[in-house]
């Protein structure tokens, strides 16, 4: 395990860890591969494994722990605001002109999320006598830090797995940070010290991608899984051809081993007291059982394939050394006592570059174990690197050691991985697809009745999740019931399951909605939430798989006055003013006032009702006050359609909710006096019957959003505002104004049909820069402190 036989860190070519999709670089400002600030919390690439009602994959799972736990204690502190976009441009960027490089020269870290709470006091870096004091590694950890609004997060609740965040342009910085630069050059080898870095990184980076195989497939009822499944696969991909990878994550277990041995007086002593006597008595009897174990009293070869004693030495007296080290480090020597305590001093820099990095990951659950492991990873080094046994002891935290020892166990579970997935690949070679499919059965043969073979084959259909438990109840209703049409289509197509889906697929008497509500995203849900409320039934139509629309990509936040106006010195009036001044000639009014009287019982609903919290304030254009709302965890968009999925699915166990997917309306039904009695829809899914049918309701809610995405002739974009068809746009494939067109044909009427939002920035994938359809690089980005610069750096 010598840390000599790897590849250089610094010209290391990196293949994406978490998804392939490529790095973006901001329109109007600058090219980055350090950053997607404005990162869809969807799972990415994987959002067609996600069900439909799950919570967003890179969302943490929080629970009530503070009756044992102080926040400033916590078991794994987690500080989760969304990143600044500011942070994306690291010190590596290359800048076009020395006043861009000026004007970007910050250093002031918006989201720092774990912390070291150690009471460590500053350490001196000063050498004395040539040498460095064994201070000098207290702060090992200093850059993985709080910031206000710490939470408790139960590890249990958030293991590691896929959530599709992509993580190609972390891994690439953390590389390219790994260059300990002795004499101005980065092309040469590397120094054993660099090695070592370059394979303890090497070594998370494997463990994290092997945690991603095991867990990859989330729960999907529609796809048959009842819990998270592996990936044998991508685990090929990722390791059959450099099994360099493994040895370096064992590299670093032996590391991680090494610390721990050297650390058994502190930890054998070491008190948990939080408050719960059960759990910290538990606790203490696990982390003993630890320390005893076999691994750290027999296994003295394990121990020395690594020696921290060997790093940071003169160049004298290596003929003790294997052949491999002395090779290395008679490239590097190092003459001078100065130029081992430079070396020191850089290494430490690296690492303290490296965790700061993190703080540019967005997806929450990816950022809170990169940052664990960090924090382990900082807190093993401290240990080995430090001589003084009551040093040790007196400058490690709580927090530093749930890390370490979690940061372990992480390196031993991906060791297991490896073997598991390993004869998965092998004993499956092409893994089987887990789309579920619907198989022939033979559940009528003549002895069996019609109602045996119709109870039989909806569970057949129920257990593939063809069929919701809502269908599946009232199948099996008809069928106890004796419905004719059923038990013969049952008797003649049991063991067709297809054709039994598609001839029972209008069977029962359903009663007419209360409504039907065209659209599921912010407005369409909202909608369908207040009349679930009180009392009425809902018939929701969605054209695509998933519910949100472009709701879900909503960033910024929501505008609101005055839930907390005593704290923020904010009124209506001003509000009011406010908007009417962006509005200009447009400005109507009386739907202004409308707006802002109602915008602070919209968030208190949406707290209340819904469960999403948009405490976190700040301020953005046109507003003179912090009056923009949104969560601290996750994407506002993200957060509400969640919440409001999960509160509009709870009525489905009652019958008055039925959602429809890959379902289009078509075309509005009128009675004889041309009221609106209901629509007619076309089914896109390929396992449903492509014709069209009616649906009747008295009430029909048209929320399909806008047309930005329809670039075709005679398109809504072609006739009001043609000199906008060769600008990108933000809004999904699916905006192409058809609720529009639906309305019209029936003879509504239309206005500011010209009033187009345009907005300054959004981010553009190098790789396809001439795609029409673009990310939104949010507003939230300039209210946080970004500014807009021209190819030369000039504001």
């Amino acid at each position: 395990m010598d840390p000599d036989q790897e590849e250089s860190a610094c010209h290391v070519e990196l293949g994406d860890d978490e998804s392939k999709s490529s790095d973006f670089k901001m329109e109007t400002i600058l090219q980055t591969n350090a950053g997607e600030p404005d990162f869809e919390c969807d799972g990415g690439a994987m959002s067609q494994e996600v069900e439909e009602d799950a919570p967003p994959l890179c969302e943490l799972t929080e629970t009530e722990m503070t009756e044992y736990y102080n926040a400033n204690e916590s078991k794994t502190p987690l500080k989760d605001l969304l990143s600044s976009a500011l942070n994306s441009l690291n010190k590596k960027m290359r800048w076009d002109s020395p006043s861009q490089e000026e004007t970007f020269m910050w250093s002031k870290k918006t989201d720092p999320v774990i912390l070291s709470t150690s009471t460590e006091e500053a350490c001196d870096d000063e050498a004395v006598e040539g040498r460095l004091p064994d201070t000098f590694w207290l702060d090992m950890c200093a850059h993985i830090k709080e910031g206000d609004g710490m939470k408790i997060v139960d590890l249990t609740l958030n293991p590691e797995r896929n959530t599709g965040y992509n993580g190609t342009h972390i891994w690439r910085a953390i590389y390219e940070e790994n260059c300990i630069d002795l004499d101005g050059s980065v092309n040469q080898p590397m120094c054993y010290e660099e090695r070592v870095m370059y394979r303890l990184l090497s070594g998370l980076h494997a463990s994290t991608t092997l945690s991603i195989s095991k867990n990859y497939y989330p729960p999907n009822k529609r796809k048959g899984r009842t819990h998270w499944e592996p990936n044998a696969v991508y685990f090929y991909e990722k390791f059959g051809d450099h099994p360099e990878y493994i040895r370096n994550m064992h590299f670093a277990y032996v590391v991680l081993l090494r610390a721990l041995k050297k650390a058994y007086p502190v930890l054998s002593k070491y008190e948990i007291r939080t408050g719960n006597i059960v759990d910290d008595e538990t606790a203490m009897v696990l982390l003993r059982r630890l320390l005893d174990s076999s691994i750290l009293k027999s296994c003295s070869q394990v121990f020395a394939a690594f020696d921290e004693s060997l790093m940071f030495r003169q160049n004298h007296n290596n003929s003790s050394l294997h052949d491999t080290l002395k090779e290395s480090m008679d490239k590097f020597p190092l003459n001078t006592q100065k130029e081992v305590v430079t070396l020191q001093q850089n290494f430490k820099g690296v690492f303290h570059n490296i965790s700061s990095i993190l703080d540019c990951v967005q997806c929450q659950q990816c950022k809170l174990h990169g940052k664990m492991a960090m924090l382990g990873y900082g807190t093993a080094l401290k240990i080995l690197f430090m001589t003084n046994d009551e040093l040790i002891a007196s400058s490690l935290s709580r927090n530093e050691i749930v890390a370490f020892i979690n940061t372990i166990a992480k390196m031993s579970e991906a060791m297991k991985d490896v073997r598991e997935l390993t004869d998965l690949y092998w004993s499956q070679h092409i893994p089987s697809s887990s789309v579920p499919t619907l198989t022939s059965t033979d559940l009528y043969d003549g002895s069996t009745t019609p109602l045996d073979a119709a109870i039989g084959a909806t569970a057949a259909l129920a257990k593939s999740g063809v069929i919701d438990t809502n269908r599946e109840a009232e199948l099996v209703r008809l069928a106890l019931e004796g419905d004719e049409a059923l038990l013969v289509i049952a008797k003649h197509y049991s063991s067709d399951l297809e054709k039994f889906l598609m001839f029972t697929e209008g069977l029962g008497s359903p009663t007419e909605p209360d409504a039907i509500v065209v659209g599921t995203g912010l407005a369409g849900l909202a909608a369908s939430l207040h009349i679930l409320d009180r009392g009425g039934s809902v018939l929701i139509i969605e054209k695509e798989h998933r519910l949100g629309g472009n709701s879900n990509k909503a960033s910024s936040g929501i505008n609101a006055c005055c839930p907390n106006n005593s704290t923020n010195d904010d009124y209506l009036e001003n509000f009011i003013a406010d908007t009417t001044k962006s509005a200009g000639a447009a400005a109507r009014p009386e739907l202004i006032r409308t707006l802002v009287s109602n915008s602070a019982e919209a968030v208190r609903w949406l707290k209340e009702r819904v469960g999403v919290d948009l405490s976190l304030l700040a301020q953005l254009g046109g507003h003179r006050s912090k009056r923009t709302h949104r969560p601290k965890n996750g994407m506002v968009g993200a957060e509400v359609i969640y919440g409001m999925q999960k509160a509009v699915k709870e009525y489905e166990k009652t019958g008055r909710v039925q959602i429809l997917t890959d379902t289009k309306v078509v075309g509005l039904v009128k009675d004889d006096k041309g009221n609106i009695k209901g629509v007619v829809v076309e089914y896109l899914s390929k396992d449903k019957d492509n014709g069209s049918r009616e649906i009747l309701s008295q009430n029909v809610i048209l929320a399909t959003g806008g047309f930005a995405a329809d670039r075709t002739i005679g398109s809504y974009l072609s006739k009001y505002r043609p000199e906008l068809l060769k600008m990108p746009a933000t809004a999904g494939p699916f905006s192409t104004g058809d609720g529009i067109g639906l309305a019209t044909a029936v003879g509504a009427g239309l206005i500011d049909m010209e009033k187009i939002q345009i907005h300054p920035t959004g981010w553009v994938d190098p790789k396809d820069p001439t795609n029409p359809n673009k990310i939104l690089a949010a507003e939230l980005m300039r209210g946080v402190g970004g500014i807009l610069i021209n190819s030369r750096g000039e504001r």
